[in-house]
């Protein structure tokens, strides 16, 4: 799960889902609530620890944790030099899991559609029109934080798309590779706030309008493709001469070469993510 949730496009929620401890996974977070909050505070804390799973919630982030850390050094240096071929992987994998997530819709309606057109023109105009470098502020690092854990609980949403979708994507990893204690202690409060918070509120929403929202999660993943899209002319710069503000832009002729790796990597995300979910998926529904 902690690779998957590194990777934009794979879902930790997939992962969860295809190696059978999605149930426990979703009943371990809605535990953590006022019964447990009160154990902590009468100190009964075997009754607080079994009453959240702890030592399954420990086990799962403990591994998630060493593979993040372990794989952010590799993910950074392929960002830094070989940016179309992973950014064309995420391509790919976005799109599939956007039909993957579009195929769970049962009876697609005036509602679905209306839904999925939303979800596309918001992201769509996120993306043209928000910054590429955003404030790196301790209550957006938070915010980034508590929005993307709460993509884990959905099958099909990736935490790193989210911050990709935040223009924070980089900048965690970057936090974790050179250890900022600061950085990354704003951003686990934030992901611990998501978990116990949104984390309900997504739930409410999937369960009581499921269409709905999935319908607006194809759309909003659809949409987001612009965010990613590596060839892009820069509009602004900051003074450290980073770009700020971007517009995508069709490749050139001279860029030939970096159109060949895009399209096959894009190629290979797709193929990946349909293994994934066709074969691992499957393979676990099955048992």
């Amino acid at each position: 799960m902690g690779i998957a949730e590194i990777i934009p496009g794979v879902s930790g929620g997939t992962v969860a889902f295809i190696s059978g401890i999605y149930e426990e996974l979703i009943s371990s977070i809605k535990s953590v609530d006022l019964i447990a909050i009160k154990y902590v505070f009468k100190f009964q804390l075997n009754k607080f620890w079994s009453h959240i799973n702890g030592n399954f919630l420990l086990t799962l982030l403990l591994g998630m944790a060493t593979s993040i850390l372990m794989f952010s050094k590799f993910i950074t240096y392929l960002l830094d030099f070989h940016p179309f071929k992973i950014w064309g992987l995420f391509f790919g994998l976005i799109i599939s899991s956007a039909i993957f997530i579009l195929k769970k819709i049962e009876n697609i309606g005036i509602s679905s559609l209306f839904s999925l057109l939303i979800g596309l023109l918001i992201a769509s105009f996120i993306s043209l029109v928000s910054p590429s470098a955003t404030s790196n502020s301790p209550l957006s690092i938070f915010s980034s934080g508590a929005i993307a854990i709460s993509a884990m609980i959905l099958p099909g949403i990736s935490g790193s798309f989210i911050l990709v979708f935040l223009s924070k994507y980089e900048y965690i990893l970057n936090a974790l590779n050179e250890f900022n204690v600061e950085v990354i202690t704003v951003f686990l409060l934030g992901c611990i706030f998501g978990l116990v918070f949104f984390s309900r509120v997504i739930t409410f929403l999937f369960d009581k309008y499921s269409q709905v929202v999935i319908s607006l999660l194809v759309g909003f993943l659809f949409g987001s493709l612009l965010k990613i899209w590596p060839f892009f002319e820069v509009l602004e710069f900051n003074q450290k001469n980073e770009p700020i503000y971007t517009r995508p832009m069709l490749p050139t002729i001279d860029q030939s070469l970096d159109i060949m790796y895009f399209v096959i990597f894009t190629l290979l995300g797709i193929l990946s993510m349909w293994f994934i979910e066709k074969k691992l998926l499957h393979s676990n529904l099955e048992k």
